[in-house]
């Protein structure tokens, strides 16, 4: 498929939606608002930014890394179930994401740029070593992270992310321009439907409640389009090769994956994922579900992550 082929499929067939909810049912019992979600956000000033996190919880430090374009709203369903089983659970929106800062910029939205701010937040916490768990882009700053910082992770939970070009197959490559800032503006004036079709596509059988979207749609109808900018045309163009990272990582590793997602493909890269993180079978949970398996099964991933020794 050709970036045009991709741009009208990614853009303009949403406006077919426009008249159709982004979300599948009005409401969920017990469900979050993303106001209050916010309301239990913490704030650190990065030297790019502030940085917007929850942490709630005592014991061993967890860290919940999402990915793009979603935000530590991501974890949602999960925060104070893991709270429950003794984890003091870090979720942050990173840099351009969530209810964290904007701010202008291209190189700011690095990888390499967002790993060190990770180990700047939790160093801010005056958290040493941490279990790590990310998800879709989160793969790329957290291999970017133990380049920088070997020694701080303590456990490796790995849930449908980037790690070898093998397994990623992105939904569309963007050069820097024109038509990739349109792709963008679409994301922040098409909000709704580009969601709708994101969710269909991305789940397997999730009803979205109005709630649950508004979460991820607010920040984009802030205009907080700019980290993806910086993740679609540089990322999805070229994957560095990570196997030498990958290969000196040293601590228990687990994969949580939902084998039905159609970007990140476990299969084609399994057996070079496992030898080189050195994988215990036990330790690898594949699960029929797609992308967006915080969505779709939050329960099923507390229990094998509160299950990890």
């Amino acid at each position: 498929m050709n970036l045009l082929t991709k741009t009208i499929y990614l853009i303009f067939i949403p406006l077919t939606l426009l008249n159709c909810k982004a979300y599948q049912i009005k409401s969920k019992p017990n469900e979050m608002e993303y106001t209050n979600f916010r309301s239990q956000q913490k704030f650190w000033n990065s030297p790019n930014g502030k940085i917007a996190y929850i942490d709630k919880g005592e014991g061993t430090p967890l860290l919940l890394l999402h990915g793009v374009p979603t935000s530590g709203w991501l974890y949602r369903k999960m925060i104070d179930p893991l709270v429950a089983k003794g984890y003091r659970v870090i979720a942050p929106d990173m840099l351009g994401f969530g209810n964290s800062d904007n701010p202008n910029g291209y190189e700011i939205y690095d990888k390499a740029a967002h790993a060190k701010r990770i180990l700047g937040l939790m160093e801010h916490l005056k958290i040493d070593h941490w279990h790590h768990t990310m998800h879709d882009a989160g793969g790329l700053w957290t291999w970017e992270l133990f380049k920088q910082a070997p020694n701080k992770v303590s456990k490796l939970t790995i849930l449908n992310t980037v790690i070898y070009k093998e397994g990623f197959k992105p939904p569309v490559n963007m050069k820097q321009g024109n038509m990739g800032k349109f792709m963008m503006w679409s994301y922040r004036n098409l909000t709704q439907t580009t969601l709708k079709a994101l969710f269909v596509n991305a789940t397997n059988d999730c009803q979205m409640s109005k709630a649950d979207v508004e979460g991820y749609a607010t920040p984009l109808k802030e205009g907080k389009t700019k980290a993806m900018y910086k993740f679609f045309t540089t990322n999805t163009q070229s994957i560095p090769d990570y196997s030498s990272v990958l290969k000196q990582i040293n601590i228990p590793v687990e994969v949580i994956w939902g084998i039905d997602d159609e970007i990140l493909l476990w299969n084609q890269e399994k057996e070079f994922v496992i030898k080189d993180l050195k994988i215990d079978p036990k330790n690898i949970h594949i699960i029929n579900k797609n992308h967006f398996i915080q969505e779709e099964a939050s329960t099923d991933l507390v229990k094998i992550i509160g299950a990890f020794k």
